[in-house]
């Protein structure tokens, strides 16, 4: 097994420290882009940390703002931020077009970088990708009482299955999601695609998979469903088939 890549910091335009980890290799490069509340350092993007060491292919990772080991606290971020995060990363430590590979809010992620800058996209890997995730799941699952206290008091704390801390959802989150929607308009994805969703995702469900299959321009993108794969996509076959689906974008790319 590779050594694990450093934690380095970038230093972005709007005065927030994130942390990264790069590895060196032949481009296009693989960027991987984690999930709510997740960091640089869980299953996946370690697996594909040693992927690329294995092949040879430039490998970079982040922590966005307020996640993992990077500065600010997760409460006062959001989508439109942490897109500014990415695209800051990815403009100022990779060269040419990379592969966005986007676990969950990383897909949504990976979507709006696609959007802004789509000449530094090669192609995308959607891992239970979920766009406009805090209207059509947060916002739309709150009942009123939920909504009014988050309109009232700016915040809203859910449970949380992976952690014993409480989700805080805040007002400007939601706010700054509805001004960062990429499914209520035309969404151009000029490269490969592929999706891959579990149909036992407790927080993306496979409608919203269906959806984005069904939404973009694309010249080639494909949805691969996985009976009985949870949220996480991390047993062997999943982390299989994300390695599957990069080597597709990759030689569908060439």
């Amino acid at each position: 097994m590779p050594e694990q890549a450093m934690t380095e910091y970038l230093e972005t335009a709007q005065g927030r420290r994130i942390a990264y980890a790069r590895q060196p290799g032949a481009g296009p490069g693989v960027v991987f882009l984690g999930g709510f509340k997740s960091d640089m350092r869980g299953t996946k993007a370690e697996h594909l940390a040693d992927w690329a060491a294995a092949n040879g292919r430039a490998y970079l990772r982040l922590d966005y703002s307020g996640h993992g080991e990077s500065g600010g606290a997760f409460e006062d971020g959001a989508i439109g931020d942490w897109a500014e995060d990415a695209m800051a990363a990815i403009t100022g430590l990779t060269a040419g077009p990379q592969v966005l590979v986007g676990s969950s809010m990383g897909g949504w992620i990976a979507l709006l970088v696609a959007r802004e800058m789509p000449a530094r996209v090669a192609g995308l890997v959607g891992i239970a990708a979920a766009p406009d995730f805090t209207e059509n799941g947060f916002w739309s699952g709150f009942t009123e009482e939920q909504r009014a206290t988050l309109m009232d008091a700016g915040r809203v704390a859910l449970p949380s299955e992976y952690d014993d801390a409480p989700y805080v959802i805040t007002r400007r989150l939601i706010e700054d999601g509805r001004n960062r929607l990429v499914l209520d308009r035309p969404l151009a994805l000029p490269f490969p695609v592929r999706l891959l969703q579990g149909t036992a995702d407790a927080d993306v469900p496979v409608d919203w998979a269906m959806r984005l299959l069904d939404h973009p321009e694309s010249p080639d993108l494909r949805l691969t469903l996985v009976k009985g794969a949870d949220h996480r996509f991390s047993t062997p076959d999943c982390l299989s088939l994300i390695e599957t689906a990069i080597t597709e974008v990759l030689r569908g790319r060439t």
